[in-house]
């Protein structure tokens, strides 16, 4: 499938075969592609959860307002990153670089994140955004569904998950063979309205 095919195709889809099982080596080639995923300084901070115990696919569907897919799709991810990932063993994001790269780049990371606290958590969500969208168009390719989630109540996700206390969650996504054709997409602004040069 062309990248372009997948980008087209990929819609939320909501309702999933609840006997549907993903092959495990078809979920093994899905993270494999997309720990791809770049990240500031390499730093590979996303964190994710595999929800496959029936109870706790309960509880997150309980968790995220009785949304059925939480618990139906084949899989459920949870997106999450650490915000101290910059500071942890930061010589293992380029151990394969240049020793000059390195020497430039391990202190770089403490200089640009250290104390700072707003700039770590949208490091976050940026990596994790990128990480999701790789997931939902690999997860094309494979011929799944998927549907990107943040409808759901965080402080539960994170109880149920037992979240580290410097980790956030970002969103869920649910990945499964889709039963129900989506709407027509909703309507796409133009591209004049989103698109500017220069500036504003």
């Amino acid at each position: 499938m062309q990248v372009s095919d997948a980008i087209a195709s990929r819609r939320s889809i909501k309702w999933y075969d609840p006997e549907h099982q993903m092959p495990a080596e078809t979920f093994s080639r899905l993270m494999e592609q997309a720990i791809l995923s770049p990240t500031a300084f390499n730093q590979q901070n996303w964190r994710i959860v595999r929800i496959t115990d029936p109870g706790q696919r309960k509880a997150m569907r309980e968790a995220a307002w009785d949304q059925a897919q939480a618990e139906e799709a084949s899989e459920l991810l949870i997106l999450c990153f650490d915000t101290n990932a910059w500071k942890d063993r930061p010589e293992r994001y380029w151990q394969n670089a240049p020793k000059e790269v390195q020497d430039y780049l391990i202190p770089a990371l403490h200089n640009y994140y250290d104390g700072k606290p707003d700039i770590q958590n949208d490091e976050g969500m940026r990596s994790c955004g990128l990480i999701g969208m790789s997931i939902m168009l690999m997860a094309k390719e494979l011929g799944y569904d998927s549907c990107p989630m943040d409808g759901f109540d965080y402080e539960a996700v994170g109880k149920l998950i037992n979240l580290p206390e410097h980790y956030r969650i970002a969103f869920m996504i649910a990945i499964g063979k889709g039963i129900k054709e989506p709407w027509p997409r909703p309507g796409q602004l133009p591209l004049d309205d989103i698109l500017t040069e220069n500036a504003f």
